[in-house]
C-alpha cells in the first residue's frame, strides 16, 4: 500500500509542476498581450494627439508678408533697396557693349 501511495504522490506532484509550467507560460502570453496593447493604445492617443494639434496655413500671413515686400519697391531686394544698382557700379572701365 506504500507503494501505491507513493505512485499516487509522485502522479500528484508531476501533475502540479505540468499545471504550474503551463500556468507560468500563460502568465508570460497574458504579459506580452497587456504590452502589446498597452503598445497600441499609446500609439492611438499619440496619433489623436497629432490630429487634434495640426498645423494649417494661415492666408492672412502669407498675404501680409507679401503686401510687406511689395513696399520695399518694384525692384527692391535686401541687397539693392528700392533705388535697384547703378549703372555705374557695374561697368568694367570699359564703354562697349562687349567690354573690349
Amino acid at each position: 500500500m506504500s507503494d501505491a501511495i507513493s505512485a499516487i504522490t509522485s502522479i500528484a506532484s508531476a501533475l502540479s509542476l505540468v499545471n504550474g509550467s503551463s500556468q507560468a507560460s500563460e502568465a508570460r502570453a497574458s504579459r506580452r498581450e497587456a504590452a502589446a496593447a498597452a503598445a497600441r493604445q499609446e500609439k492611438a492617443a499619440d496619433e489623436a494627439t497629432n490630429r487634434a494639434n495640426q498645423k494649417s496655413a494661415n492666408p492672412l500671413a502669407s498675404l501680409s508678408a507679401a503686401q510687406q515686400a511689395a513696399r520695399g519697391g518694384v525692384s527692391g531686394t535686401m541687397l539693392t533697396g528700392s533705388q535697384g544698382v547703378d549703372n555705374s557700379a557695374l561697368s568694367l572701365g570699359k564703354n562697349t557693349l562687349l567690354g573690349g
